[in-house]
């Protein structure tokens, strides 16, 4: 007994004491010494573990809280979307910096102006903010090009006035010489709006054949003088013929230069295809 007394009051000296009771004492009594080593030797352990990671995980929490929180930046000259996130470690990089400041940035993700105030960290748009953000650029430019072309229009219409004003009067009749030459030319201009064949050559020739060029002559001898109709004028017509094939917008005079030809002409063309088929008589 007095050995067990004595291994009771140096039971929480040491860890090798308890042990040689063990030995000596017998096994009943290393139990107990053994489950208050243990018992006493966890709680130090979760304390310690405890203490360990609490700074870490405060840490943990302090770290997020800056993360979390945005920071602004000015753009300045010669920076670009891709050197501001490595500046500022943006995950995601540029394309995440870019999705939260699309709105102040633009659809141009390369082209960044200076003095653009970019957030680091923002969000991007939600999608409905997107959307009508795109709403409104799409409906700018129409907007902008609708008054864009109605300002063209006014341009238009104001550089179109004066040229209304400017533009010359209509071209003067053309002038022909009161001569042989200047009857066939004025002849020739009828005869091309009417549609009647006819060239300067075969009028000439048969003009010289019949009256030498001599508006005023007549033929007194022939059949038709005899007969009361005798024939007139450059291409010697008679009346009935001049009147059957007169040109609209001549002279009804058959002695008229213009008038002879154009209805001279005319009858050539019904009787024979053109005045450039006939070398004789007609």
């Amino acid at each position: 007994m007095p050995a067990q007394g004595k291994h009771r009051r140096t039971k929480s000296v040491s860890l090798s004491r308890g042990i040689a009771a063990v030995t000596t004492g017998g096994a009943v009594l290393a139990l107990p010494v053994l489950g208050a080593t243990t018992a006493s030797a966890a709680p130090a352990h979760s304390v310690v573990a405890e203490k360990a990671v609490a700074p870490v995980s405060v840490t943990a929490q302090v770290n997020s809280v800056t993360k979390a929180a945005p920071a602004k930046h000015s753009v300045v000259a010669g920076e670009t979307l891709s050197k501001i996130a490595r500046e500022y470690s943006v995950s995601g990089g540029w394309k995440k910096l870019y999705e939260g400041n699309r709105k102040a940035v633009g659809e141009n993700p390369n082209l960044i102006h200076p003095g653009i105030k970019l957030t680091i960290g923002a969000k991007a748009a939600a999608p409905s903010d997107a959307k009508a953000g795109k709403a409104a650029k799409a409906a700018a430019p129409s907007a902008g090009r609708a008054a864009t072309g109605e300002r063209a229009d006014r341009s238009e219409r104001t550089a179109a006035a004066p040229v209304a004003q400017a533009a010359p009067a209509a071209a003067a009749p053309a002038t022909y010489s009161n001569d042989l030459d200047g009857w066939i030319k004025e002849s020739l201009a009828i005869m091309a709006e009417r549609g009647i064949p006819g060239s300067y050559e075969g009028i000439h020739r048969n003009i010289i054949r019949e009256s030498s060029g001599n508006p005023n002559a007549i033929n007194n001898w022939d059949s038709n003088a005899v007969k009361g109709t005798p024939s007139k004028g450059l291409l010697q017509v008679i009346d009935p013929t001049f009147q059957a094939y007169h040109v609209p917008g001549t002279s009804t005079d058959s002695y008229d230069p213009v008038a002879n030809i154009t209805a001279a002409c005319n009858y050539a063309a019904d009787r024979y295809g053109s005045i450039d088929n006939v070398f004789g008589a007609y």
